[in-house]
C-alpha cells in the first residue's frame, strides 16, 4: 500500500537500505572464483559436446531414412 511520504523521502529509505544490506555480502574469494569459472567452462564443454554428438546422430539417422 502506497504510503504518504514524498518521493524523496522514499529514496533516501531505498539508497539507506541498500547500502545497509550491500555491506552483508560475502563475496567469493580469487580461488573459488578461479574454480567456479573453470568448473562453468568444463560443464559448458561437455554439455556442448553432448549437443554435438546427439545432432551428428539424428542427422546420420535421418539421412539414413531418406
Amino acid at each position: 500500500m502506497a504510503t504518504t511520504k514524498n518521493p524523496f523521502a522514499r529514496l533516501s529509505t531505498y539508497f539507506r537500505e541498500s547500502m545497509e544490506e550491500s555491506k552483508k555480502i560475502t563475496w567469493p574469494t580469487r580461488k573459488e572464483t578461479t574454480r567456479y569459472s573453470i568448473l562453468v567452462i568444463v560443464i559448458t564443454i561437455l554439455v556442448a559436446g553432448f549437443f554435438a554428438g546427439a545432432d551428428l546422430i539424428f542427422k546420420t539417422l535421418l539421412q539414413f531414412v531418406i
